[in-house]
This record gives C-alpha cells, sequence and structure tokens, in this order.
C-alpha cells in the first residue's frame, strides 16, 4: 500500500523509521548502513522530508540528528498510515481489546526502533486468555501479512523486566 503510492523505497523506509516511534533519531550514516543505501540517497530524502517540514534536526557534535517533527499538521495522520501500513492497528483492534484484563500492550525489537523486518513483537501486560490470544494471533498473521511474537507478562513482572527489554512502543493502555 504505502511502496504503491510513494514510490522511493528510501522514503517508505524513513517513514517507517521515523514515524512508528515519533521519538526515534537517526543521523545521514547511521540510516546510510541501516537501510544498506547510498549517503547521496539517503541524504536526499532527508532534505526532502526535512524541507517539507516532516522532519526536524538538531546538531550532535559534528552529526545531524533527524526527528519526526510532532508538531506538524500532518504528523498524526502520516503515523496512522504507518501503522496501518504495518498492522499495527489491526493488532490492536484485533487483539488486545478482546483478551482480558490487559493494563498495556507494547510493540518491542525492531518495530520498535521503526525498522520493518516482518516479524512484530508485542509485549501484553495483564491477565489474558491464552487460548484466545493463540487463535487471535493467527487470524492476525493472516490479516496483515506478518509474524507476531506476543510476550505476557503480570504488571509486577514487566515492571521488573523492562529494563532489558530495549525500546517500548506503547500502541495501548497507560504508562
Amino acid at each position: 500500500m504505502l511502496d504503491a503510492l510513494i514510490t522511493s523505497k528510501t522514503r517508505v523506509k524513513m517513514l517507517l523509521k521515523f514515524f512508528t516511534n515519533g521519538t526515534a533519531s537517526a543521523y545521514l550514516r547511521g540510516l546510510a548502513e541501516e537501510f544498506g543505501e547510498s549517503t547521496n540517497a539517503i541524504r536526499h530524502e532527508l532534505n526532502n522530508l526535512s524541507k517539507a517540514g516532516y522532519l526536524v534536526s538538531s546538531e550532535e557534535g559534528r552529526t545531524i540528528q533527524y526527528r519526526a517533527n510532532t508538531s506538524h499538521p500532518l504528523y498524526k495522520e502520516l503515523r496512522s498510515v504507518v501503522h496501518k501500513y504495518l498492522g499495527l492497528d489491526t493488532i490492536v483492534e484485533k487483539i488486545v481489546v478482546k483478551l482480558g484484563d490487559v493494563k498495556a500492550a507494547y510493540i518491542a525489537g525492531d518495530y520498535a526502533e521503526g525498522k520493518d523486518t516482518g516479524t512484530i513483537e508485542v509485549v501484553l501486560v495483564g491477565r489474558v486468555n491464552e487460548d484466545y490470544l493463540r487463535q487471535l494471533v493467527a487470524r492476525a498473521k493472516t490479516l496483515i501479512q506478518r509474524n507476531i511474537r506476543v510476550a505476557t507478562w503480570g504488571e509486577q513482572e514487566f515492571a521488573a523486566q523492562r529494563p532489558s527489554l530495549g525500546r517500548l512502543l506503547l500502541v495501548w493502555g497507560e504508562e
């Protein structure tokens, strides 16, 4: 869907990187390495997205860090399109809401970093119906055509394990 609308694969990767998680930031050479693209291609897209106001930049030492402009009038819409492309809206709608006493749902791993690797890692906090969870995950995998791995934690277990889980992106619930 997104790659049919936007023909630049590099631009699609950048939109995924910066609009999956509004706190994600990156610099030119890091993006070139992560995407396996030339620095010229990355620079071109960074300039286009910055000029349009979708990205903001700041100097940190000798590098320029880029991140999504969360105050841009289209930020929420772009984030929504990216989440739909990745299937995050379907995961929340089809899985989390119907599971039981779920306090929060997080995206972990590569997707929390803004990388589309094909496997979405979900962390659920609370008590869930495990049998129903397996059924819903199987259906959601078919709908979004991506692998889904789910970890469930009680609130105390989650609090103890959270520092070792890396970056988490809250997609449902409250912090």
